[in-house]
C-alpha cells in the first residue's frame, strides 16, 4: 500500500481528500502540527507527499526544501495561488507537479499515479538492506538469516533499517532518537540503550554477533565484515 503524506490546513480539503484517498487505496498521513512537519514526515515515510503552498508557521515551499534535504520522494503542490510564479517557484524548489485549487478528484487521482508509476517501477524487487547474507524485510518487520525469520519490533526494525541505510558509516544516537521518537524533549536515553540490547540478542541469535558495533561518543555502527 502506498503512503500519501498530505500537508493541507483545510480541514474540509482534508476531509475529502484523506477519505477519498483512503477509498482509493493508499494509507495517508494527514500532518497534524505544521510546526512539526518534518518529524511527521520521518515517522510516515511517505511514498508522495501533497503539499499546500500557504500552510500556517512556515509555507509550503520551505518544507519541499526540508524535504528535498533527506528525500527525493515525489512531491506534488496544491494550490489556489496557481499563476505561473507560483508554478515555477514550486518546480525549482523540488516539485513534481503542481494541482490548482479546486481540483477534480479523478484528475488528482490521475496525477498521483501518474507520479507514483515514474517514481517507482511496479513489480520490480525493492532494495535490499542487507549484511552477512542476513536481508532485513522492512514490510514484514522480520530478518531473514540463515533460513530463519526473526521477528522485529518496530522499534528494532527501524533501528536496523537506519543503520543499514548508512552501512559502514556511524550513526548518530540523536539520529536514531529521531528516527524512532520524532523527538529527544521526554525520551530517556535509556530507552534507545535498550533497545539496542534487544536487538543485538536477537541478531547474536542468528550468528550475527557483532553486526552492531558502538563507537563511544559517536553512536553505532553496522560493520559488513
Amino acid at each position: 500500500m502506498f503512503r500519501i503524506f498530505l500537508a493541507e490546513d483545510d480541514p474540509a480539503i482534508v476531509r475529502v481528500l484523506e477519505n477519498q484517498l483512503s477509498v482509493w487505496g493508499y494509507s495517508v498521513w494527514c500532518v497534524q502540527d505544521f510546526r512539526q512537519v518534518m518529524a511527521e514526515f520521518r515517522q510516515f515515510s511517505p511514498h508522495l507527499v501533497l503539499l499546500d503552498i500557504g500552510l500556517p508557521y512556515r509555507n509550503g515551499y520551505h518544507w519541499c526544501e526540508e524535504i528535498r534535504k533527506v528525500s527525493q520522494v515525489p512531491i506534488c503542490f496544491l494550490s489556489s495561488a496557481s499563476d505561473n510564479m507560483n508554478i515555477i517557484m514550486a518546480v525549482n524548489l523540488g516539485g513534481d507537479d503542481f494541482i490548482c485549487k479546486p481540483f477534480d478528484l479523478p484528475v488528482l487521482l490521475a496525477k498521483i499515479q501518474a507520479l507514483l508509476r515514474r517514481s517507482y517501477a511496479f513489480g520490480a524487487p525493492s532494495p535490499k538492506l542487507e549484511a552477512r547474507g542476513a536481508v532485513l524485510d522492512t514490510a514484514a518487520a522480520s530478518l531473514q538469516a540463515g533460513g530463519e525469520k526473526i521477528p522485529l519490533t518496530k522499534n528494532e526494525c527501524r533501528i536496523l533499517q537506519t543503520l543499514l541505510e548508512q552501512k559502514g558509516r556511524v550513526v548518530s544516537r540523536d539520529t536514531l532518537m529521531e528516527r524512532l521518537w520524532q523527538t529527544d524533549d521526554y525520551v530517556d536515553e535509556n530507552a534507545l540503550t535498550v533497545n539496542v540490547a534487544r536487538l543485538r540478542r536477537k541478531l547474536e541469535q542468528a550468528g550475527l554477533d557483532g553486526l552492531i558495533v558502538t563507537k563511544k561518543g559517536l553512536g553505532y555502527l553496522v560493520e559488513d565484515t
